[in-house]
């Protein structure tokens, strides 16, 4: 019998999360119809306390890559739970320091040293802080449209949404649109310690970038001294069918953020990577950035188990394989709506479903979920349906997914006039 779920059943945890977490959030999930509470979960499914069986085609952005409460994973943590604890950031490390070596062997170039945060965010602050000690430059490029994270420095580098009502920030941040090389080389200046990118931005619904985006930006930040920053807390470990989405472009950054996927999702670590010759800078400031729970022992031992999975062989060749059946799958349900769906894009297992209204997007993860698929819109381009499955899907899963959107879109085609009201809803 389950001892942590179905405790208190949906109700009681809707009136409870909003009596002492966010009224807001409850508020605004019970208005449109996705009053989803999670139960038992395990693969690719998740099961809802109403007894709904979802399958996880948003996997949280990408931590359930394996799967939820992935059996090899699991172990590892209830083996490491006998003999270990979170460790002291204050001293030297065997597991982290495995980590990082097993981190340094998978990076391309000289990507050799690991600084280890809690969450993306977090990940992100330290490389905006390495990039400015290491440069003596302040200014950061990054794209607009993208999501880095709500923490100190990485807000920053988002959009209004989540950074104006906190205003003022830290200074030193321009924006750019994402793809367009003219416009970032333009603002590059004398100043610039960074480029920060999502390799192809989630929450922007994954446009992807001109084949030779990166290698010009990198012949850029060579010319004029500033470093690449490419955050690949989604796109990383194995999602686009690479072990790390740059790869697809043939460039090595300066620095590269990773997170999500490398918990297993069941403990929470995120990790930034960067090149041998930025370790000057931390060599004579050591003790400048500490995360009392960044790169907890436990966290180290799970991600090595995560990485030792994604990169056995077949492994991301099943993502390649499952990716482009859902691929043609999903360009089958766009010619067959051409009026709802515009376009479908992306790489591996990270596809965004564009449609033709920024109201399309929240009204098909409504229907997706009533069908038996979780999947969410993107909130930065909010016509765009993140399809996101565990990489873990075989060929049955692809097949489930297109039949439930086959059927939420028939049930959007019926209730298109609903996209105005979703509009003026969602915040």
């Amino acid at each position: 019998m389950a001892r942590y779920i179905d405790v208190l059943g949906k109700e009681k945890a809707f009136e409870l999360y909003a009596k002492h977490v966010s009224s807001g959030k409850a508020e605004f999930y019970r208005s449109i119809g996705f009053d989803v509470v999670m139960g038992r979960r395990e693969g690719v499914w998740i099961w809802t306390l109403d007894g709904r069986r979802l399958l996880d085609a948003h996997c949280n952005g990408g931590v359930y890559n394996l799967g939820h409460r992935n059996p090899e994973v699991i172990n590892t943590l209830r083996e490491a739970l006998e003999e270990l604890d979170i460790g002291n950031h204050h001293l030297v490390s065997e597991q982290r320091a495995l980590l990082a070596e097993e981190l340094a062997k998978l990076m391309p170039g000289d990507l050799n040293y690991v600084t280890y945060s809690v969450g993306g965010g977090e990940a992100v602050d330290f490389a905006i802080k390495l990039a400015r000690g290491y440069t003596g430059r302040k200014e950061i490029i990054y794209a607009r449209g993208g999501y880095h994270g709500t923490t100190g420095l990485a807000i920053a580098a988002g959009e209004d949404y989540y950074k104006k009502p906190f205003e003022p920030l830290a200074p030193g941040f321009k924006a750019v649109p994402f793809g367009d090389f003219e416009a970032l080389e333009k603002a590059v200046s004398g100043d610039t310690a960074a480029i920060l990118l999502e390799t192809i931005p989630a929450t922007l619904g994954m446009p992807l970038p001109p084949d030779d985006y990166y290698r010009r930006i990198r012949e850029l930040c060579d010319e004029k001294g500033c470093l690449l920053i490419l955050d690949e807390v989604q796109t990383g470990l194995g999602r686009t069918g690479k072990l790390w989405g740059f790869q697809h472009y043939g460039v090595v950054p300066d620095i590269v953020v990773l997170g999500k996927g490398l918990s297993g999702g069941v403990y929470p670590i995120a990790a930034t990577v960067y090149r041998e010759e930025l370790e000057e800078f931390m060599r004579k400031h050591p003790f400048t950035h500490i995360s009392t729970f960044g790169g907890s022992e436990l966290g180290c031992v799970v991600a090595r188990k995560v990485l030792e999975i994604t990169t056995r062989p077949g492994f991301l060749e099943n993502v390649s394989r499952r990716g482009e059946e859902l691929a043609r799958g999903l360009e089958g349900l766009r010619k067959e709506h051409p009026d709802i769906v515009e376009e479908v894009r992306g790489k591996g297992l990270f596809i965004g479903f564009k449609t033709r209204d920024q109201g399309y997007g929240p009204l098909l993860s409504i229907a997706a979920i009533n069908s038996g698929l979780l999947a969410i819109f993107a909130n930065n381009d909010r016509s765009v349906l993140q399809v996101l499955p565990p990489l873990i899907i075989e060929e049955e899963h692809v097949d489930y997914i297109l039949e439930k959107l086959a059927a939420a879109l028939k049930w959007l085609e019926e209730n298109r006039a609903m996209a105005e009201l979703v509009k003026q809803i969602i915040p």
